[in-house]
């Protein structure tokens, strides 16, 4: 991963009480289960790239079955966060939470049954290389599984672009194009492309519901009303971006053949 210090405590804040905790992404676990759909965790080993603040680490052992989890991430805040969930609910036997630095993952080749990653790998630059790290990584006939925010074509559009520089993080968002291509190259088979437009984007309009309704004296709690304000005028612009078809959330996926 390429880029730290994004994700300070006002918004790891924020983000938790919208999405649950140790969740910085849409959706939770019902989210983690479609992006998991037809992949078996039980009893498998499982590398999770952009851990965050572990609330999915912790999730794909308690609630999928995986018997070893490896959470990487490049911030050492969301890592400090992570480590806390995991002790707090008696994972350590069971999940090691990594702050790892920007570039190549520097663990060993053919280790994890699958690769994981949601919403975190806009923020790497090289999707060729994190392919092909994935690839490195899996045991044959391991899997790929991932969800990331793709755009439909570089550079943005105006809608996107508007809502980059609210949310004013170092997101590298690619096309769907890039990604195929990404896999493809590193030597993954039976890829496929899921878009997800017309899934996040009533989510997203809930959520400004509540950014600005009835939970809005819950979110003053744990941030400030100039923070608050801004995060709504940042989920409107998203939402603007997500009705023009230029943000488009993705599931991906790809494996590595025996």
């Amino acid at each position: 991963m390429d880029n730290v210090d994004q994700y300070d405590l006002k918004l790891q804040l924020l983000l938790e009480q919208m999405w649950g905790e140790g969740y910085l992404s849409p959706g939770g676990q019902t989210a983690t289960q479609d992006l998991l759909q037809g992949i078996d965790l039980n009893d498998k080993t499982v590398l999770d790239i952009g851990c965050g603040a572990g609330g999915i680490t912790a999730s794909l052992v308690q609630d999928f079955g995986a018997t070893k989890v490896t959470g990487i991430d490049v911030e050492a805040a969301v890592c400090q966060r992570a480590q806390q969930i995991v002790e707090q609910r008696g994972l350590q036997e069971q999940i090691s939470i990594m702050h790892v630095a920007p570039g190549p993952i520097s663990l060993p080749d053919a280790h994890f049954d699958i690769v994981f990653s949601k919403d975190a790998i806009l923020h790497i630059t090289d999707k060729q290389a994190l392919a092909r790290d994935a690839f490195r990584l899996l045991k044959p006939g391991g899997w790929f599984v991932a969800s990331d925010w793709l755009v439909h074509r570089n550079p943005p559009g105006p809608a996107m672009q508007a809502y980059l520089k609210l949310e004013d993080l170092d997101f590298d968002m690619a096309t769907p194009e890039d990604y195929q291509y990404a896999l493809e190259q590193a030597g993954f088979n039976h890829i496929t492309m899921q878009d997800r437009n017309s899934w996040y984007t009533p989510v997203a309009k809930h959520e400004l519901e509540r950014l600005q309704g009835d939970e809005r004296e819950a979110f003053l709690q744990v941030v400030s009303l100039d923070y608050l304000n801004h995060s709504i005028a940042t989920w409107q612009a998203m939402i603007t971006a997500l009705e023009a078809g230029e943000h488009c959330p993705h599931h991906f996926r790809g494996q590595k053949a025996i």
